[in-house]
């Protein structure tokens, strides 16, 4: 499956990284850009602006150049929104990603690796990693270490910024609120996806998946394949195929599959807002929700169905998305 490799990468990941270790060269030699996760249920209870001002200085002590904060929420939401968020952060010759996350416990997690210049962010292994208890504690270790390191980053801010990310938006306008046409003609093809969605790698670091373990992961894979045939055989008339390993969209397009489910999950209003669905006060939509919808190869259009259909219960979220798919067009 796509993104399995990737989970087990991650559990192995976090058995090899090295605590307060030196940080590494590229770290110490080039602009940094850094995401924030923050656990809403964490006392006391912080924004995750307010996590970026306490930890700006900590980075900077520790030879960091942090140049540009943002929510990872609000990054890794999708795939298409990634890639708009990496070549942004390639035109600003950006070296590194840095991700804190802030755990339901308020122990933190800090994360660094290499950018990797494209929509992946970061590699899936070899990434230095600290942890806290406190984001007081993580700082003090972050200046600790940099006593110890020479940094060639010199000209540095002192106040974190937070730069608009508008134009890595631009994905979002390929969002069509409708249904497909055709999908009796052409196979779906359905990726297991775990429980980390299509936005793959990255959202591995969110405040409620950090550190899953293999086990679990493997668990909810099994028991997604077994919910995803029980839900399609009951409510989805036409023919699908399971994806189990990485395909091109020729390949697919070769095996008649025209069509590819496709899995989100992220902050409702935050999804609302990147598909094109009009919210008011999108920042009250704040759980987490699953949303399925279908990617249409030959353009590269997305359907997300006529009806707002998300749910924090992925079984039930795609009980819905296939219900919503009997909805006909008016003439």
């Amino acid at each position: 499956m796509k993104y399995l490799s990737a989970l087990l990468l991650l559990f192995g990941f976090f058995k090899e990284t090295i605590a307060q270790a030196p940080l590494p060269d590229h770290f110490l030699d080039g602009k940094a850009v850094v995401l924030i996760s923050n656990a809403p249920q964490a006392r006391p209870v912080y924004t995750w602006t307010y996590l970026a001002e306490q930890i700006h200085s900590g980075l900077i002590d520790a030879g960091g150049d942090p140049v540009a904060y943002y929510e990872l929420e609000d990054i890794a939401i999708s795939e298409e929104v990634q890639a708009g968020y990496a070549e942004m952060f390639s035109k600003r010759l950006i070296t590194n990603i840095v991700i804190l996350t802030r755990k339901a416990n308020g122990s933190v997690e800090l994360n660094i690796g290499r950018f990797t210049g494209n929509r992946n962010m970061l590699p899936s292994t070899q990434l230095w990693n600290l942890s806290a208890e406190s984001l007081e504690q993580l700082n003090q270790s972050l200046t600790n270490i940099g006593l110890a390191q020479k940094t060639k980053n010199l000209l540095v801010i002192d106040i974190p910024e937070f730069p608009s990310g508008a134009n890595a938006l631009a994905a979002s306008q390929r969002y069509l609120s409708r249904n497909p046409l055709n999908l009796d003609v052409f196979k779906l093809g359905i990726p297991l996806s775990g429980s980390s969605g299509e936005s793959g790698f990255l959202n591995n670091f969110r405040y409620d998946l950090l550190g899953k373990s293999q086990e679990l992961i493997l668990a909810e894979q099994k028991s997604e394949r077994q919910g995803l045939e029980a839900l399609f055989n009951q409510l989805y008339p036409y023919q699908i195929e399971f994806l189990t390993e990485p395909k091109t969209d020729a390949e697919l397009l070769r095996e008649r599959i025209q069509f590819v489910l496709m899995r989100v999950e992220a902050r409702e209003g935050d999804l609302m807002q990147n598909m094109g669905i009009p919210v008011e006060n999108p920042e009250s939509k704040d759980r987490i929700v699953v949303k399925y919808y279908i990617r249409f190869l030959v353009r590269n259009e997305l359907y997300i169905g006529p009806i707002w259909d998300a749910d924090p219960d992925w079984r039930k979220a795609l009980e819905n998305f296939l219900n919503n798919l009997k909805i006909k067009e008016s003439p």
